[in-house]
């Protein structure tokens, strides 16, 4: 991570820099670039950048290595297009923890600062294969983890932008301070925020935004980054090319749409505790992720249950099966066929050790359950508000339970994830099972396929060939599956005896409640209008 400040030396000619900074055009055309990348049904960021989904298929020089993990993704998409449009680009080569004594560089507890910095000015032409490689040698989610308001030495690539529909964009990352970091593609009209990742396999997957990134001690940069606003001084231009030259970055004082909002909310708290802002529209105040999707939807903004819940159970069942691709890697690399280590990794989050890192699921799933807890919880909140008259809610229809049911059977029966078994035979669970089993689901590359997808009965497990020490593991491990919290912090390597002996940080012994079907069975009826007796629609 920490690299000297260099320019890089153009080994072939191909990025020509025929402007000073990004203009209001050029921002737009980068959004719509990285919206057809994020709508295509490429998988992997190589695949995307020699598709169709690529406006600039075909330009590029063969051996370019296009492979991005999540944190290089919106640094190579940003320098990427730039070198086709003549644009100059800098990024972040080097931090280091802002507080003394503190060593680790992606989870440490106070953030870090920019030490070095890379630039692509006007020198005749970098070559962008060499930009992209320097990006994946330098970058880490360690980049991102810089508080917005921390403007000593270098300073950070992203501000932190007002939260608005004109100002969250295609393009922009998402940093979870648990290592991982997203690339918005579509902010829907609805409100969604829709984005994609890369994972340490290179393979891309999107989702919806929401409580799966956490808010966090704005130290440690979490959230919502746009690019800040740079411009090359001191060049020469020479015909339509410009030379020499400097980058300098905006500084958040000169950045109009430069907001603390989403860590201290739009009513921040008068003692400073960002724990303790307020997020209120229109009077009514909102959690966070409320808050966010409502001041980015288009026109007034209002819930339809049904609709919310058959949208939210599409981007799960995407989700699930962006897993299924996941597992079948290990599956197909025939890591569930070796010996289980005698030892988890240092910690399953993260780790350095390569096996564990691209083929094991716990951060992966640990996203996937936070969503279906979300879910649950949102959809109970929804239904509150339309038993409690809330204007927020808009059902025109007679029976909403009814609705619901209907919605939820038709979203899960559509929603079915097939694997194939250890003995060749094909196995379809549709959302409901999923659901039911979502804290079964083994993110541990060295277990059979059946346990990767939650099996317990009998007739599941027969074709299971694990032995009993793989048995005992799994059976180990189901309190750090209970556990959607990333801890990132806690020493992890232990053996199966500790974990059966609960050692601490090995997990939680109950299950969160995920089941919005029982949710939606018992609820009750509409408050009554003054004057009016309840009735059960």
């Amino acid at each position: 991570m920490l690299a000297s400040a260099a320019f890089i030396a153009p080994a072939q000619a191909g990025w020509p820099i025929t402007k000073t900074h990004w203009s209001a055009e050029d921002e737009r055309d980068f959004e719509a670039f990285v919206t057809q990348i994020g709508e295509s049904n490429c998988s992997t960021p190589n695949e995307c950048m020699r598709s169709s989904a690529n406006r600039y298929v075909g330009t590029d020089h063969a051996r370019i290595n296009f492979d991005s993990d999540c944190a290089d993704l919106a640094y190579f998409l940003r320098a990427y297009y730039a070198s086709k449009n003549g644009l100059p680009f800098t990024f972040a080569a080097g931090v280091r923890p802002r507080i003394k004594g503190q060593s680790d560089l992606r989870f440490n507890t106070g953030g870090n600062l920019i030490t070095d910095r890379v630039s692509i000015t006007g020198r005749g032409g970098a070559n962008p294969g060499s930009v992209f490689n320097r990006i994946r040698d330098v970058v880490s989610s360690a980049t991102f983890r810089v508080g917005p308001e921390w403007e000593d030495g270098p300073n950070t690539d992203f501000y932190s932008p007002v939260i608005s529909r004109d100002t969250i964009r295609p393009g922009m990352p998402v940093y979870d301070i648990n290592g991982h970091v997203v690339v918005i593609y579509k902010v829907a009209e609805d409100g969604r925020i829709h984005y994609m990742d890369s994972h340490p396999d290179y393979s891309l997957t999107r989702s919806v935004f929401g409580a799966q990134f956490g808010r966090a001690d704005p130290n440690l940069g979490a959230g919502i980054k746009a690019w800040r606003p740079i411009e090359l001084v001191g060049a020469t231009r020479r015909g339509d090319e410009l030379v020499g030259g400097r980058i300098i970055l905006a500084k958040n004082n000169e950045i109009p749409t430069f907001s603390m909002e989403q860590y201290h909310g739009n009513v921040p708290d008068p003692g400073g505790d960002w724990h303790a802002g307020k997020f209120i529209r229109d009077g009514v105040e909102m959690g966070y992720y409320e808050y966010v999707r409502a001041q980015l939807s288009s026109g007034e903004f209002h819930y339809n249950p049904v609709y919310e819940l058959s949208a939210t159970m599409r981007s799960l069942c995407a989700d699930l099966h962006d897993r299924a691709a996941a597992v079948e890697i290990a599956i197909d690399a025939g890591i569930h066929r070796k010996d289980q280590p005698g030892r988890l990794p240092p910690n399953i989050y993260g780790t350095d050790m390569m096996e564990w890192e691209i083929y094991s699921t716990p951060s992966r799933d640990a996203r996937l359950k936070t969503r279906f807890v979300e879910f649950r919880s949102e959809m109970g909140r929804l239904i509150q508000l339309w038993i409690d008259r809330d204007t927020r809610v808009s059902y025109d229809g007679l029976n909403l339970k009814e609705d619901l049911l209907e919605a939820f059977q038709r979203e899960a029966a559509a929603c079915r994830i097939a694997y194939t078994n250890s003995t060749g035979q094909v196995v379809t669970l549709n959302f409901t099972d999923i659901m039911h089993r979502i804290f079964k689901l083994s993110f541990d590359p060295y277990h059979c396929i059946e346990r990767r997808w939650g099996a317990t009965s009998e007739a599941e497990l027969a074709s299971c060939p694990d032995g009993s020490t793989k048995r005992r593991w799994y059976l180990a491990e189901q309190g750090l599956r209970n556990q959607i919290e990333r801890t990132y912090e806690r020493r992890m390597d232990f053996t199966v005896s500790q974990l059966e002996d609960g050692v601490p940080g090995s997990g939680t012994p109950l299950e969160p409640d995920v089941n919005v079907l029982k949710l939606i069975e018992n609820m009750g009826p509409r408050v009554a209008f003054q004057g009016m007796q309840p009735r059960g629609e």
